[in-house]
C-alpha cells in the first residue's frame, strides 16, 4: 500500500474556496491559501525505487516586466475547475513518463515576496525523467489551471502579464525528449 501525503493542511480558503490538500496514493495535488509545505512535499515524494527527486518551486519576486518595486501578488481561482485540472496534469505526466510520486501544489489568496506560490515535485527511477516530468508539470499548470494573479508594486496594481486561454494538459508541448517519453516537441504520434 502507498503512503499517503500528511493532510493536516486542509483549511477553509479566501473567497469561499474549500479544496484540501490531500493525497491520492502516489499523488497529491491542492489548492490552498496557507503557505505551502515544501519541504514536506520533497520528503514525501521520495521513494525507495526512485533515484532522482526533482522539486520545483514558484516564489512570488520583487519585480514583472515594467513592473520594479513588486510588493505583494494575490491569487485568484477558479477552484471548482483547479483540482481538476491539477489531476489531469498529473495523469497526463504520468501517460508521458515512468514516475512514482508526484506532488502539485498552489497558493491563492495574498502571497509574501520570496514565499512559494506553488510547488511541483517529481520522482522517478533516474533523473532525466523526473526533470523533464516536473518541467512539463509546472508548464502545464501554467497554461491548464484557471489560476490568476495580481501584482501590486510601487506605482500600482493590476493582473499579472502573460497570461493565455487554458488549454487540456494533453495539448501542452513536451519541451524534453527521455527515454520513457521519446516524442519530441511536434513530432507526428500517428506515424
Amino acid at each position: 500500500m502507498s503512503e499517503r501525503a500528511p493532510s493536516q493542511i486542509d483549511q477553509e480558503l479566501p473567497g469561499d474556496i474549500d479544496a484540501a490538500l490531500v493525497s491520492d496514493g502516489d499523488d497529491w495535488t491542492g489548492l490552498t491559501g496557507r503557505d505551502l509545505p515544501v519541504a514536506e512535499v520533497s520528503s514525501w515524494v521520495a521513494r525507495p525505487d526512485c533515484g532522482a527527486v526533482v522539486v520545483f518551486t514558484g516564489t512570488a519576486r520583487d519585480h514583472s516586466e515594467g513592473r520594479p518595486g513588486v510588493e505583494q501578488l494575490t491569487y485568484e481561482a477558479y477552484a471548482g475547475e483547479v483540482v481538476p485540472r491539477l489531476d489531469a496534469v498529473v495523469a497526463e505526466l504520468r501517460r508521458r513518463w515512468t514516475v512514482g510520486r508526484v506532488a502539485i501544489l498552489h497558493r491563492v489568496g495574498e502571497v509574501r515576496i520570496g514565499s512559494a506560490a506553488v510547488v511541483v515535485a517529481v520522482s522517478a527511477a533516474h533523473r532525466d525523467e523526473a526533470f523533464a516530468a516536473a518541467r512539463f508539470g509546472i508548464d502545464a499548470v501554467k497554461a491548464t489551471a484557471p489560476i490568476w494573479k495580481s501584482e501590486r508594486w510601487r506605482d500600482g496594481e493590476d493582473w499579472g502579464l502573460g497570461g493565455s486561454d487554458v488549454v487540456e494538459a494533453a495539448q501542452v508541448a513536451t519541451s524534453v525528449r527521455t527515454a520513457s517519453s521519446p516524442l519530441a516537441v511536434g513530432q507526428d504520434v500517428s506515424a
